[in-house]
């Protein structure tokens, strides 16, 4: 039952959105609102012959640059979280680059590190990193100290007290930034796809609209959506699988 009516809600925002496009269609009467029908039937008629190339592509520069902006976004906040030397250190390195638009160093990547994936992988670290590193140092930090000192008495290691408390304390707080962070490295990835290459749903999109060719161009919107909504639920379920003490 509850799996039902998760699918419906998916049903009744899909159609609600749908409903809204084809309106939108009908009252500005123009080429650029196509008919939602029409770009569905576009979507399939594409299908998996050209789609599928630029939406792997995607999904690889994507998958790539959140592994390891997860891995250390995670490690560094939870050193400056623990310890107040090194966060004296690194934080106000962090809170300097953080409001810096970072996609606008897209061009420096690239001749760093070359016009292929790499420039584009390190263009999303640079935007997702910080936030995670913020989120993951406070939701440390905020571990009451009565706790620490329980833990402390205890005779708990190092170790002992980073498994038991504070990955536990850290790790929701990681998913939170992680979902914030993936609204904005899809933005990147869509940036950065425009420039110096052939493959990818952000080329495909601008490729489309160069060439007047509004349905394909709305078909990858389509696609870059449901890839994003995609991601999301894969880090709900992951977030219940691994963080079950939440639901307790």
């Amino acid at each position: 039952m509850t799996r039902f009516k998760k699918v419906y809600k998916y049903i009744y925002a899909i159609s609600v959105v749908l409903v809204f496009w084809y309106l939108l269609h009908i009252i500005l009467n123009s080429f650029v609102v196509p008919n939602p029908i029409d770009v569905l039937k576009k979507l399939y008629q594409v299908g998996f012959k050209v789609m599928s190339t630029h939406l792997v592509t995607s999904l690889f520069r994507l998958f790539v640059a959140l592994i390891i902006t997860i891995t250390l976004g995670y490690l560094i906040g939870l050193l400056i979280g623990i310890n107040n030397k090194i966060d004296n250190l690194v934080s106000p390195i962090v809170y300097l680059f953080f409001p810096v638009p970072r996609i606008a160093f897209l061009p420096v990547f690239m001749i760093l590190f070359g016009l292929g994936n790499t420039s584009k992988i390190v263009l999303i670290i640079a935007i997702a990193i910080f936030q995670i590193i913020i989120s993951v140092r406070d939701g440390a930090k905020e571990i009451s100290k009565e706790l620490i000192l329980s833990a402390k008495s205890l005779k708990l290691s190092k170790a002992q007290m980073i498994k038991h408390i504070y990955i536990p304390a850290t790790l929701p707080r990681l998913f939170t930034s992680l979902r914030i962070a993936l609204g904005s490295s899809i933005a990147a990835l869509f940036f950065a796809e425009n420039y110096a290459t052939k493959y990818g749903i952000g080329y495909y999109i601008m490729n489309s609209w160069i060439k007047v060719d509004y349905e394909g161009m709305y078909a990858g919107i389509i696609l870059i959506s449901l890839l994003g909504i995609t991601m999301f639920k894969i880090i709900d379920i992951l977030q219940n699988r691994i963080c079950k003490w939440e639901s307790k």
